[in-house]
């Protein structure tokens, strides 16, 4: 059962702009007209805007920019993708609650989204910035069916989902591609990261956690120092705000296609749709692999197992299972 304040912003919604009077949203609700008024107000304290007037009854004008489970589900077109969200103002990490979810018997799909986070993470212990109201924080629980050998492709499925949803946003998918292994780039800068922290039985993935953060509206010059001039963000890149809980719902419906795909079929069906956005082909990397090791060459196409090939300056191609890529400043400099 829908808590009172989510169930009347679901009848105002539908609405579509009209007003409702009081007394029929207190019939349809089963609940009294003082409750609606509560229930009215509860949503204003969350930041929605409602107009009401005596005897006009209840209008929504305008809603919040929140990824409040009801935005984020309004309209949401999965079978079973966020179908249960857990939002949060701000956490440390939403993997590190989604994690604890997990553990706790939390179901496939669900969700933790946050407006901001104070220790998100990256790969190999890295920060990953994530200032309040202004981007998409989101960790979903996964129980796949999948082998621990099959394990590394599904974050490449997930990139491959992410690019997608970054190339119907701004509408030029040439300006997208997918750096092994988990990131997204728009325009050759960083805007998004994808990280994946499984459980395994015995040879089996018993539930992982897909974390993804995606740069939507911060701006360039708020980044820190560091990794300023290697990152942007959509609302950079168009020069517009992008409307956060939008992106989501838009995120959601193609990573639930993608993941049900890589369930059915494997990889190897998302190959071609994850080909199209790998641009690193040919281009002067360095690796730095766990453990500090530290690779140089030029990369080629991922193995079928999600493995990337490097060919060396001696020659040698070298498998790559785990790792930190940094592309050349040529390759970068591409307009």
């Amino acid at each position: 059962m829908k808590d009172g304040a989510a169930r009347v912003l679901e009848a105002l919604r539908e609405a579509g702009g009209r007003p409702c009077s009081g007394g029929s949203l207190a019939e349809a609700l089963g609940v009294t007209r003082a409750q609606v008024w509560k229930h009215v107000e509860a949503l204003r304290r969350r930041g929605y805007e409602v107009e009401g007037t005596p005897g006009g009854g209840y209008r929504l004008v305008c809603v919040p920019d929140r990824l409040y489970p009801e935005e984020l589900q309004a309209g949401l077109a999965t079978r079973w993708l966020a179908h249960e969200v857990e939002w949060l103002d701000l956490t440390d990490s939403t993997n590190r609650v989604a994690g604890e979810r997990a553990r706790a018997g939390a179901p496939h799909g669900y969700c933790v989204v946050a407006e901001g986070q104070t220790a998100g993470r990256g790969r190999q212990g890295r920060s990953f910035f994530s200032p309040p109201y202004l981007n998409l924080y989101t960790s979903i629980v996964l129980r796949p069916e999948l082998a621990l050998a099959e394990a590394p492709t599904l974050i490449l499925a997930a990139g491959v989902a992410v690019a997608e949803a970054v190339a119907d946003c701004v509408g030029d998918p040439q300006k997208v591609e997918v750096k092994w292994p988990n990131d997204v780039l728009l325009g050759g800068r960083k805007t998004s990261g994808i990280l994946m922290e499984l459980v395994a039985e015995g040879t089996r993935v018993g539930h992982l956690v897909l974390g993804i953060g995606v740069n939507l509206n911060v701006d360039r010059a708020t980044f820190p120092e560091e990794f300023r001039e290697t990152a942007t963000s959509l609302a950079s890149y168009l020069g517009r705000p992008v409307e956060r809980a939008a992106f989501a719902r838009r995120l959601f419906v193609t990573l639930e296609g993608v993941l049900d795909l890589h369930a059915a079929r494997g990889f190897a069906a998302l190959r071609p749709r994850f080909d199209f956005f790998y641009r690193m082909a040919g281009r002067p990397i360095v690796v730095s692999e766990p453990g500090g090791a530290r690779l140089e060459g030029v990369a080629l196409a991922p193995d079928a197992d999600g493995a990337l090939n490097v060919r060396r300056h001696d020659g040698e191609v070298v498998r790559v299972l785990a790792g930190d890529v940094t592309l050349s400043a040529r390759a970068e400099a591409r307009p």
